[in-house]
């Protein structure tokens, strides 16, 4: 009302829509969109809105305000569960903090835990239809990564498992951990989240894993995503080459720029890439209860990733407060690794045999770094 779109009433007229909002949404977004777009987008932020609203009354443990339609929490359950997993802080530690029983913290972290969960999938960020910003503005990328919309890669989490399958979580470095799939924009979003795989399961295989659920991986059509040498290069996961210089630090200083399309295209990808190490090192440094073996159940651990993972996406939205240090990372993947064939992603029809899919994105990808170094020579 304010600004004197609305009326009265608080509505939105359609004269005022079509005339004012309309275009400046359609100078942004490059898409035409008119009156019925508008009425079903908003009808569909109604309906999730409601959705939200159940969810959260429902099942979370939170209160409800009516007059400020806001969620409510107690301000105690807010401190149990960012000082757990902001800073690491141990039940005990907060029981004598606030005074409070550890029966009360264990049960206002889990409240916490349960409604980001629930959350997490809504949280998530869906590719968009446009060429992110980060390649459309760069001749760098543009347009030979035009069609990519993130990078995937796995990183170790340590755990804490007892029992008899203890060895299977043990990661080469012979560390417990749990192995987190995770694919990210290039706005260090998280996309899509797999926590929970043992540490001794290969990229390759929990890839294949996150492609088999039924709710899992999905790759729009003709879109992909970026990956590191520990995958099999597909049409929709594009690999750097083997056994050519790949990491940024092989590039860095006097008379080490690249000497063939080969080690262009590798350059070029580790700088696009390179979004996935960044986020891993924010989400680390944000949530320091991943520094060290979380002292729950081990399905609850891997639930915390999940919940962290869509706490750092509502953060990353509203805050923009990402200034953390990127911590240096062992994981990367070994020119050299012999790797297991897996089936490509089985939302659509697979009409290739693996040899077939395999040379064709090998193709792809070679006409990829013959245009990049033609281009960079002329």
């Amino acid at each position: 009302m304010n600004r004197g779109l609305r009326d009265a009433n608080g509505s939105l007229s359609k004269q005022n829509v079509e005339r004012i909002i309309l275009p400046q949404l359609n100078a942004k977004t490059k898409f035409p969109k008119t009156y019925s777009h508008y009425l079903s987008r908003m009808k569909w932020f109604r309906n999730q809105y409601n959705m939200m609203s159940t969810l959260m009354r429902n099942n979370s443990g939170f209160g409800w305000d009516p007059i400020g339609k806001t969620f409510t929490a107690h301000e105690d359950v807010w401190k149990d569960y960012l000082k757990i997993v902001g800073q690491n802080t141990r039940y005990c530690v907060i029981r004598n903090t606030f005074g409070r029983s550890q029966f009360a913290t264990s049960e206002n972290f889990h409240k916490i835990l349960k409604a980001l969960n629930s959350l997490a999938p809504d949280l998530m960020v869906r590719p968009g239809s446009t060429v992110p910003a980060k390649i459309r503005e760069s001749t760098r990328f543009y347009p030979y990564f035009k069609d990519c919309i993130g990078a995937i890669d796995g990183t170790h989490i340590a755990a804490s498992v007892k029992g008899r399958d203890v060895s299977s979580y043990r990661d080469r470095h012979g560390n417990i951990s749990q192995n987190v799939l995770a694919a990210c924009n290039f706005d260090l979003e998280f996309m899509y989240i797999l926590s929970g795989l043992e540490g001794s399961a290969h990229d390759s295989k929990v890839l294949s894993d996150a492609l088999a659920r039924k709710n899992g991986l999905k790759v729009p059509q003709g879109k992909y995503y970026l990956v590191d040498c520990g995958f099999p290069n597909r049409r929709k996961f594009l690999a750097p080459y083997r056994g050519v210089r790949y990491h940024l630090q092989d590039f860095a200083g006097h008379g080490n720029d690249p000497e063939n399309e080969k080690e262009l295209f590798n350059l070029r990808h580790a700088s696009l890439r390179n979004v996935i190490e960044r986020i891993f090192g924010i989400f680390k440094s944000r949530f320091t209860i991943f520094k060290s073996a979380p002292p729950f159940l081990f399905k609850t651990q891997a639930e915390l990733v999940l919940a962290c993972a869509a706490l750092h996406n509502f953060l990353r939205k509203e805050c923009r407060s990402d200034e953390f240090p990127v911590e240096p990372t062992d994981e990367s993947s070994s020119s050299s690794s012999v790797l297991p064939n897996y089936e490509d992603n089985d939302h659509e029809p697979i009409v290739q045999t693996q040899e077939q899919e395999r040379e064709d994105a090998n193709i792809w990808r070679t006409n990829i770094g013959s245009d990049m170094w033609r281009n960079a020579n002329n």
